[in-house]
């Protein structure tokens, strides 16, 4: 019971912070909260719940789940939930499940298309539903997981945004879990018996690279347990001018900058 505690604060100090460090709920807000049936999704509601209580604002949360019609999904586990939580929640009935297994070629991983695919019906609803935001349930291993994945196999310095706009440029994406350990979420899961409902559709996938930099990030931790910390702070901690894109730092110019300090 101690560790749960301890467990329970230590996650709704660092939602605390992400949402002041990063600004992400402000009066009047009506956030649409994403549920999947996974543990994250359902940490992510209990916070959010725990936040409207006690935040000095007002602001309204609705639940919203989508049933991609997979094979074997239990559709009553999230309504039976919701209804007994007391939750404004609304589920979405969609088989992008079928999509996604016809347009996959035999051996290639779904996540890229059933990904789309999801984000686009989520902001649909978001829009029906009257919110303005939107928040889902991706945390700290997960950017830090996402970073490492575009820098190996995309050639990019990018990862999950704790905060973004759409491209529509009528939404904000909201991800309060970004600074929580995904093995805190685990251990507050498990104390509080979710009825976590696993992803078949993607989760079997066994040749995702996504699996291998989370295995390669949990043999650095073994090797050095503040490894994690270190690289997530390194992404608050970017220097421009000591990268090599030219969008973002003028090397062109420098000559001329040395000459503008040297007359101030």
């Amino acid at each position: 019971m101690k560790n749960n505690k301890q467990t329970t604060k230590k996650l709704q100090r660092n939602v605390a912070e992400a949402i002041q460090q990063f600004s992400m709920i402000e009066e009047g807000d009506k956030i649409m909260v994403c549920l999947s049936g996974g543990k994250d999704s359902y940490t992510l509601l209990d916070m959010m719940l725990y936040f409207k209580k006690v935040a000095p604002i007002s602001f309204d949360i609705i639940a919203v789940n989508l049933d991609q019609k997979q094979p074997g999904f239990p559709e009553e586990i999230l309504p039976n939930y919701l209804s007994n939580l007391g939750v404004d929640y609304k589920i979405i009935e969609k088989n992008t499940y079928k999509v996604v297994m016809d347009k996959t070629p035999e051996g290639k991983t779904t996540c890229s298309l059933c990904s789309r695919l999801r984000r686009g019906t989520l902001y649909e609803a978001a829009r029906n539903l009257g919110c303005n935001k939107l928040a889902l349930g991706h945390h700290r291993n997960d950017i830090l997981e996402t970073f490492l994945l575009n820098f190996f196999f995309a050639g990019k310095l990018e990862t999950m945004p704790p905060k973004f706009i759409n491209d529509a440029g009528d939404l904000v994406i909201l991800r309060p879990l970004a600074l929580c350990k995904e093995s805190d979420i685990e251990l507050y899961s498990n104390a509080l018996n979710f009825p976590i409902i696993p992803c078949n559709l993607c989760g079997s996938q066994e040749n995702l690279q996504r699996k291998k930099v989370k295995e390669m990030i949990t043999n650095w931790e073994l090797e050095s347990p503040n490894r994690s910390s270190v690289m997530m702070n390194a992404l608050q901690n970017v220097s421009p001018s000591h990268l090599l894109d030219h969008s973002i730092y003028d090397f062109t110019n420098l000559k001329n900058k040395i000459s503008e300090n040297s007359l101030s």
